[in-house]
């Protein structure tokens, strides 16, 4: 047998690799190797989950933000960026909008913005919660401490996300400000899984200076970690960022890294990103049949969603819109699974 299909094999039975056997699944894959890793992907997330594709509404409620991140299109010194924030209402009606669509999960995303203090958080967080009782809160918002972390689980946050980024301390330093370190993420990471969140880590595929051993450090400390949901997506350059004129990920190398996690956390939860979708017109139904069970259209206003612009060519009208939940429901059956009205939760 091919000597990737064995280590494929290996990693559908162990669950983990090597540093250098993953680097070595991820240098030399072949279009045939990879669909043999997705079969496999498909077959396992079917075990767990079944055919169901579920549902996040994300809330971009503000694109301030305290960071200088390298690649993003909404730091701090982004001089052209047009801010915004949402007011608790206007965050609130976008959750009535998304319940009556079917929603019953509601992901608040934004920058690092501390106009919002922990107390409007968790007000908005308890209100939701207290509207929609059978509804799960996602929160978005970044590096916190233990004791904010532990405010928000306490006012009915269920989840949190926190993209690690990478799980190499240099490769770190090379994407983000100095202020910023892999071991205080790291760290929180840590305290949201011991706090009780349903937790998600994730990184970008192809970002500037990434290596093939890179990758696999994700892998192995993704293992580690076990996270309950992880978001990968492709690196995109962003007009506006000191990384312009880099190179973006690509769809291959996306799709092989979802079916790769797949198989290190066999019931993670795993979104088909809208990143994913950006970089080619069929790349979440892509994403789906490479192990992906998790989309998260947008609920944020109109006006607003072309300005939370973390990297260029964002799709953000049409399928994006929760407005056109049919035709993602469409785009979902066509490739074989359903977009089901669920809360959508991790399963052991």
């Amino acid at each position: 047998m091919d000597r990737i299909n064995v280590l494929i094999d290996k990693l559908e039975k162990e669950h983990i690799l090597s540093q250098s056997e993953f680097a070595e699944i991820i240098r030399n894959h072949t279009p045939e190797n990879d669909e043999y890793l997705f079969e496999k992907a498909r077959t396992i997330r079917e075990k767990v989950y079944g055919k169901a594709v579920y549902m996040r509404g994300l809330i971009e409620f503000t694109n301030y933000c305290k960071n200088d991140c390298l690649y993003c299109g909404i730091r701090r010194s982004a001089a052209n960026a047009e801010r915004y924030r949402l007011s608790e209402e206007q965050i609130l009606d976008c959750a009535e909008t998304g319940y009556k669509l079917g929603f019953r999960t509601f992901v608040l995303q934004g920058g690092e913005d501390n106009h919002y203090s922990d107390e409007m958080i968790c007000n908005i967080v308890s209100e939701i919660k207290k509207r929609f009782p059978d509804c799960a809160v996602t929160l978005s918002i970044g590096e916190k401490s233990r004791e904010s972390y532990e405010k928000y689980f306490s006012a009915g946050a269920d989840r949190y996300l926190l993209r690690h980024e990478t799980a190499n301390e240099e490769h770190y330093g090379k994407l983000h400000p100095k202020e910023l370190s892999l071991k205080n993420r790291k760290r929180c990471l840590s305290d949201l899984k011991d706090i009780g969140f349903q937790t998600g880590c994730g990184f970008m595929v192809g970002s500037p200076f990434q290596t093939a051993e890179n990758l696999a450090e994700d892998l192995i400390y993704i293992h580690e970690l076990q996270p309950h949901m992880v978001g990968i997506g492709p690196f995109i350059p962003h007009h506006d960022t000191p990384f312009r004129n880099e190179k973006a990920g690509t769809l291959e190398m996306t799709l092989l890294m979802l079916g790769l996690v797949r198989l290190t956390v066999p019931n993670v939860l795993l979104p088909a990103t809208t990143a994913l979708g950006t970089i080619h017109p069929k790349g979440r139904e892509k994403g789906i049949l490479a192990g992906a069970n998790v989309v998260m259209p947008n609920l944020s206003p109109k006006d607003v969603r072309k300005k939370y612009l973390l990297y260029d060519n964002k799709i953000c009208t049409g399928d994006e819109a929760a407005e056109c939940i049919a035709c993602l429901g469409r785009r979902i059956s066509s490739v074989g699974y359903e977009l089901v009205t669920d809360r959508g939760d991790f399963r052991k």
